[in-house]
């Protein structure tokens, strides 16, 4: 004898079952669509790469203009280039997950709060690649909610920036979610990361309030945390702990044995 519509026996299978279909449904779709959503991933990472360096205009073949970008690998540790990976596929995330090729940081030295560091790192270069209209740096740190990650534009001299964007980061919205905000990104273009004294410790820096001269942009109001997150990872990732070593090589009156002489000692603290 066929159940009620409204026997609970019958609901609580009828239930049972929809959910099952819809699971079954939600997953399938979540595998097959995996692959478009690395594409669509690498699409915005390549975007953001173009778009910081001022190579980005609605419309564009985003691939064709990524093609005359030139990737690099970097052993951080020394600040020459590296043919031990394929800069095309080399993932300096796992690579940071990795104990074999990353270091611990803790203390002072980890002011962009990583934990650990990546030995190696992928750069873009625009133009020539011996001497480069446009170096493009990955930089990562702590903002107030979590982890922002971007890149940074920087011109052939090695020390003017050209741009800043993040791709990443979890800030409040109208608050530190600002940082995107390109009103406030426009500030960056043109500002200077090292002194003239020739320091490999970066002097830019977000202000609290307005900024002024050549090392400063203005703050973001209401969200000092961030702001402090962004200065933070700069003067991380930015000074010998990161391209320092890199950069110096792109600087005039800098040379690499006096980057390299000034750098500090990044021996592994332990895995």
């Amino acid at each position: 004898m066929a159940q009620s519509n409204n026997s609970i026996k019958k609901i609580l299978i009828v239930a049972f079952a929809l959910c099952i279909v819809c699971s079954v449904v939600v997953s399938t779709a979540a595998v097959a669509l995996r692959p478009m959503q690395a594409l669509n991933e690498e699409l915005d990472r390549k975007t953001n790469i173009l778009r910081v360096a001022n190579l980005y205009e609605r419309g564009i073949d985003v691939e064709a203009a990524f093609a005359e970008i030139v990737p690099r690998v970097v052993d951080l540790r020394t600040g020459e280039y590296t043919d031990e990976f394929d800069p095309d596929t080399f993932d300096h995330f796992q690579a940071a997950r990795d104990p074999a090729s990353s270091r611990t940081l803790s203390g002072d030295r980890d002011i962009a709060g990583l934990s650990r560091q990546e030995n190696y790192a992928t750069v873009y270069l625009v133009g020539d690649p011996d001497n480069p209209d446009q170096i493009i740096v990955p930089i990562r740190g702590q903002g107030l909610w979590g982890l922002m990650r971007g890149y940074m534009s920087i011109e052939g001299d090695g020390n003017t920036i050209v741009g800043i964007t993040y791709y990443e980061h979890s800030e409040t919205p109208g608050l530190g979610a600002e940082v995107n905000n390109p009103r406030w990104q426009s500030q960056w273009e043109g500002k200077r990361i090292y002194d003239e004294e020739g320091s490999l410790n970066p002097a830019i820096r977000v202000a609290r309030g307005s900024g002024s001269g050549d090392y400063e942009v203005d703050g973001l109001s209401g969200a000092t945390l961030t702001a402090n997150g962004v200065t933070n990872m700069l003067q991380f990732w930015l000074s010998p702990e990161g391209f320092g070593e890199y950069l110096a090589r792109f600087r005039d009156g800098i040379s690499l044995e006096e980057a390299q002489d000034a750098d500090v000692d990044i021996e592994e603290e332990g895995a």
